[in-house]
Protein backbone atom coordinates (compact mmCIF):
# COMPACT_ATOMS: atom_id res chain seq x y z
CA UNK A 1 0.00 0.00 0.00
CA UNK A 2 1.14 3.40 -0.70
CA UNK A 3 1.18 5.91 1.99
CA UNK A 4 2.81 8.97 0.06
CA UNK A 5 0.66 11.78 -0.99
CA UNK A 6 2.91 12.49 -4.32
CA UNK A 7 3.45 8.75 -4.91
CA UNK A 8 -0.70 7.70 -5.37
CA UNK A 9 -0.74 11.25 -7.28
CA UNK A 10 1.87 9.82 -9.28
CA UNK A 11 0.04 6.37 -10.22
CA UNK A 12 -2.59 7.93 -10.96
CA UNK A 13 -1.47 10.31 -13.16
CA UNK A 14 0.43 7.56 -15.14
CA UNK A 15 -2.84 5.53 -15.31
CA UNK A 16 -5.10 8.24 -16.32
CA UNK A 17 -2.43 9.38 -19.27
CA UNK A 18 -1.79 5.18 -20.01
CA UNK A 19 -6.06 5.07 -20.23
CA UNK A 20 -6.45 8.22 -21.88
CA UNK A 21 -10.23 8.38 -23.41
CA UNK A 22 -11.04 4.78 -20.79
CA UNK A 23 -14.04 4.91 -18.41
CA UNK A 24 -12.50 4.12 -14.75
CA UNK A 25 -14.59 3.54 -12.02
CA UNK A 26 -13.90 4.16 -8.14
CA UNK A 27 -12.54 0.67 -7.23
CA UNK A 28 -10.21 0.96 -10.34
CA UNK A 29 -8.95 3.66 -8.77
CA UNK A 30 -8.68 3.38 -5.65
CA UNK A 31 -6.70 0.29 -6.13
CA UNK A 32 -4.20 2.37 -8.19
CA UNK A 33 -3.47 4.52 -5.70
CA UNK A 34 -2.41 1.82 -3.67
CA UNK A 35 -5.64 1.39 -1.30
CA UNK A 36 -5.56 4.76 0.13
CA UNK A 37 -8.82 6.19 1.93
CA UNK A 38 -7.88 9.65 0.00
CA UNK A 39 -8.09 8.45 -3.49
CA UNK A 40 -10.62 10.71 -4.10
CA UNK A 41 -8.45 13.70 -3.29
CA UNK A 42 -5.68 12.73 -5.27
CA UNK A 43 -7.51 12.73 -8.00
CA UNK A 44 -9.24 16.44 -7.04
CA UNK A 45 -5.56 17.28 -6.65
CA UNK A 46 -4.20 16.49 -10.75
CA UNK A 47 -7.54 18.44 -11.23
CA UNK A 48 -7.07 21.59 -9.19
CA UNK A 49 -3.43 21.43 -8.78
CA UNK A 50 -1.81 20.45 -11.99
CA UNK A 51 -4.77 21.11 -14.31
CA UNK A 52 -5.92 17.91 -15.68
CA UNK A 53 -9.51 17.66 -16.90
CA UNK A 54 -10.48 14.70 -15.34
CA UNK A 55 -14.21 14.23 -15.77
CA UNK A 56 -16.98 13.00 -13.69
CA UNK A 57 -20.62 12.27 -13.77
CA UNK A 58 -20.81 15.82 -12.69
CA UNK A 59 -19.17 16.95 -16.57
CA UNK A 60 -20.71 14.59 -18.26
CA UNK A 61 -24.19 13.27 -18.48
CA UNK A 62 -23.41 9.85 -19.79
CA UNK A 63 -20.78 8.96 -17.18
CA UNK A 64 -22.35 7.18 -13.48
CA UNK A 65 -21.56 8.46 -9.84
CA UNK A 66 -17.84 7.17 -9.17
CA UNK A 67 -16.65 7.02 -12.66
CA UNK A 68 -13.54 9.21 -14.39
CA UNK A 69 -12.41 9.83 -17.84
CA UNK A 70 -9.38 11.70 -19.00
CA UNK A 71 -9.47 12.88 -22.86
CA UNK A 72 -6.85 15.26 -23.27
CA UNK A 73 -3.48 14.44 -21.96
CA UNK A 74 -2.57 17.85 -21.65
CA UNK A 75 -3.31 20.03 -18.26
CA UNK A 76 -4.87 23.13 -18.24
CA UNK A 77 -3.16 25.76 -16.73
CA UNK A 78 -4.08 25.74 -12.65
CA UNK A 79 -5.57 27.83 -10.09
CA UNK A 80 -3.68 28.09 -7.08
CA UNK A 81 -4.62 27.52 -3.78
CA UNK A 82 -3.32 29.75 -0.78
CA UNK A 83 -5.52 29.03 2.16
CA UNK A 84 -3.64 29.87 4.79
CA UNK A 85 -3.91 27.37 8.31
CA UNK A 86 -5.24 30.38 9.61
CA UNK A 87 -8.26 30.96 7.46
CA UNK A 88 -8.75 27.21 7.09
CA UNK A 89 -9.07 26.84 10.74
CA UNK A 90 -11.12 30.12 10.93
CA UNK A 91 -13.97 28.81 8.54
CA UNK A 92 -13.50 25.06 10.25
CA UNK A 93 -14.55 26.50 13.77
CA UNK A 94 -17.12 29.42 12.46
CA UNK A 95 -18.79 26.25 10.66
CA UNK A 96 -18.92 24.15 13.90
CA UNK A 97 -17.32 21.45 12.24
CA UNK A 98 -19.73 20.69 10.40
CA UNK A 99 -19.79 19.77 6.85
CA UNK A 100 -21.85 22.75 5.55
CA UNK A 101 -23.84 20.26 2.81
CA UNK A 102 -24.77 17.09 4.50
CA UNK A 103 -24.23 17.87 7.82
CA UNK A 104 -21.74 15.20 9.25
CA UNK A 105 -19.37 15.71 11.93
CA UNK A 106 -15.35 16.54 11.96
CA UNK A 107 -14.40 12.80 13.50
CA UNK A 108 -17.75 11.05 13.85
CA UNK A 109 -19.19 8.34 11.44
CA UNK A 110 -19.85 9.43 8.21
CA UNK A 111 -23.93 9.46 7.41
CA UNK A 112 -23.84 7.97 3.88
CA UNK A 113 -20.43 5.49 5.10
CA UNK A 114 -20.97 4.29 8.30
CA UNK A 115 -17.46 2.33 8.19
CA UNK A 116 -15.34 5.98 8.07
CA UNK A 117 -14.82 8.84 10.12
CA UNK A 118 -15.80 12.22 8.54
CA UNK A 119 -12.99 14.15 7.40
CA UNK A 120 -13.92 18.19 6.72
CA UNK A 121 -11.76 19.68 3.73
CA UNK A 122 -12.11 23.43 2.98
CA UNK A 123 -14.73 24.07 -0.61
CA UNK A 124 -15.46 27.26 -2.06
CA UNK A 125 -19.01 28.57 -2.37
CA UNK A 126 -18.36 29.99 -5.89
CA UNK A 127 -15.17 27.65 -6.88
CA UNK A 128 -12.21 29.25 -7.93
CA UNK A 129 -12.84 28.71 -12.01
CA UNK A 130 -15.92 30.43 -11.41
CA UNK A 131 -13.98 33.40 -10.29
CA UNK A 132 -14.00 32.71 -6.44
CA UNK A 133 -11.91 34.05 -4.09
CA UNK A 134 -9.89 32.64 -0.75
CA UNK A 135 -11.59 34.90 1.21
CA UNK A 136 -13.49 33.06 4.11
CA UNK A 137 -16.60 34.60 3.22
CA UNK A 138 -16.39 32.21 0.02
CA UNK A 139 -15.15 29.48 1.98
CA UNK A 140 -17.41 26.72 3.94
CA UNK A 141 -16.51 23.82 5.18
CA UNK A 142 -17.39 20.24 3.33
CA UNK A 143 -17.06 16.39 4.21
CA UNK A 144 -14.58 14.77 1.59
CA UNK A 145 -17.67 13.22 0.54
CA UNK A 146 -19.62 16.11 -0.19
CA UNK A 147 -16.82 18.12 -1.38
CA UNK A 148 -15.74 15.44 -4.84
CA UNK A 149 -19.10 16.03 -5.36
CA UNK A 150 -19.66 19.40 -5.09
CA UNK A 151 -17.32 20.97 -7.82
CA UNK A 152 -18.68 24.25 -9.50
CA UNK A 153 -21.93 23.46 -7.46
CA UNK A 154 -23.35 26.32 -5.56
CA UNK A 155 -26.05 25.22 -3.02
CA UNK A 156 -28.56 27.99 -1.45
CA UNK A 157 -29.21 28.05 2.26
CA UNK A 158 -32.86 27.51 3.31
CA UNK A 159 -34.00 30.71 4.39
CA UNK A 160 -35.55 31.07 8.03
CA UNK A 161 -39.09 30.57 6.91
CA UNK A 162 -38.45 27.15 4.87
CA UNK A 163 -36.35 26.52 7.81
CA UNK A 164 -39.31 26.44 10.37
CA UNK A 165 -41.68 24.92 8.38
CA UNK A 166 -39.31 21.69 8.19
CA UNK A 167 -39.05 22.03 12.10
CA UNK A 168 -42.10 22.27 12.78
CA UNK A 169 -43.35 19.22 10.03
CA UNK A 170 -40.61 16.91 12.25
CA UNK A 171 -41.97 14.62 14.86
CA UNK A 172 -41.81 15.79 18.46
CA UNK A 173 -39.01 14.29 19.26
CA UNK A 174 -37.12 15.24 16.30
CA UNK A 175 -37.75 19.11 17.41
CA UNK A 176 -36.63 18.56 20.67
CA UNK A 177 -33.48 16.87 19.45
CA UNK A 178 -32.90 20.43 17.08
CA UNK A 179 -33.19 22.21 20.24
CA UNK A 180 -31.18 20.68 22.31
CA UNK A 181 -29.05 20.33 19.58
CA UNK A 182 -29.22 24.58 18.90
CA UNK A 183 -28.90 24.87 23.07
CA UNK A 184 -25.43 22.86 22.99
CA UNK A 185 -24.01 24.89 19.86
CA UNK A 186 -25.13 28.74 21.55
CA UNK A 187 -24.35 27.99 24.98
CA UNK A 188 -21.37 29.53 26.29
Amino acid sequence: MTNKKGGARTLLRQHFLDNLGRVMGSDELREVAGGITEWARRIRELRTEEGYRILTHNDLAELKPGQYVLRDPKPQPAFERGISKETRAYVLDRNGFTCQQCGAVAGEAHPYDQSRKTRLQIGHVIDKSQGGSDEPNNLRALCSVCNEGAANLTLDRPSLHKLLVQVRRATASDQKEVMLWLKSKFES
